[in-house]
């Protein structure tokens, strides 16, 4: 009876770790500093961030791309999609700092762009965009560039997860989602100077399902702005201020849960 039941408890044992160990290899890993990056705050990694998406999108296989601790210094960088698998997990365990130059960002649409992709996962870290140096020009008047960059975009996507990201003194608007299904923000700080000029905290439009949630924002514009075509919109537990709020612009079908408001120039616009 003894060895009956130590032949079955092994039996699960071995059973359960060769799950475990499957489960592990069907991850590819990638990790940035294998491709160039640095991580010192000063070497341009743009390269390196754009061949580990190339690395991570081109398997056949669930990735990760991890991106250790450190300074991490990319450009303007557009990720498509394509990919052969629907499964890319984007581990950042500190920060991505834009270039010192505000002028190389300034002249870009996004700092991080995301077009045409399904099952991405951005997990942690914070992007440290800079721009205080372009506020600060646009205040005095002087020759700056027209607009500035979106931190973080996603265009025509499904299936996205972000979850405890800090997104920090963007140029402009900090996270925006535009034609999108199921996406879930989840653990997202954002931080601006309350004088910071077009610097929505989220933006969505022309999406549906999206949930919102356990998030702090403050910055100088709106909260969390919500453009037509918006469906299915859950927003819970959102700490917003300073700020204007939460602003909608001709929105359907959404529902709100415990959002929370504090030392808005505005709680709610509609129009």
């Amino acid at each position: 009876m003894a060895i009956r039941f130590f032949s079955t408890h092994l039996y699960w044992s071995l059973l359960i770790l060769s799950i475990y160990l499957n489960a592990s290899d069907a991850t590819q890993n990638y990790n940035v500093l294998k491709f160039g990056a640095k991580g010192n705050g000063v070497t341009d990694s743009t390269q390196a961030f754009i061949k580990a998406w190339a690395a991570a999108s081109g398997s056949e296989e669930s990735t990760t791309i991890y991106v250790p601790k450190g300074r991490h210094l990319p450009g303007s960088m557009a990720f498509k999609g394509d990919c052969k698998n629907s499964d890319i997990t984007i581990r950042i365990d500190r920060t991505l700092v834009a270039p010192a130059d505000y002028r190389i960002l300034g002249k870009a649409d996004n700092w991080l762009s995301f077009e045409g992709v399904s099952g991405v996962s951005i997990i942690g870290g914070a992007l440290d965009a800079k721009g205080t140096a372009l506020w600060n020009c646009k205040d005095k008047g002087t020759k700056c560039p027209n607009g500035g960059a979106t931190s973080l975009r996603f265009t025509n996507s499904n299936n996205i997860k972000i979850n405890g990201l800090l997104s920090l003194n963007n140029q402009m608007l900090h996270i925006v989602f535009n034609g999108f299904q199921n996406v879930r923000v989840e653990g997202v700080r954002v931080i601006a100077a309350r004088d910071s000029p077009n610097t929505d905290g989220i933006h969505v439009q022309l999406s549906r399902n999206v949930m919102i949630k356990s998030s702090s924002i403050k910055t100088g514009d709106d909260c969390i702005s919500i453009g037509p075509g918006t469906k299915n919109l859950w927003v819970e537990r959102v700490t917003c201020g300073p700020g204007h709020g939460i602003r909608y612009f001709s929105i359907i079908h959404s529902n709100l849960f415990e959002a929370t408001f504090y030392n808005n120039t505005s709680l709610l616009q509609i129009q």
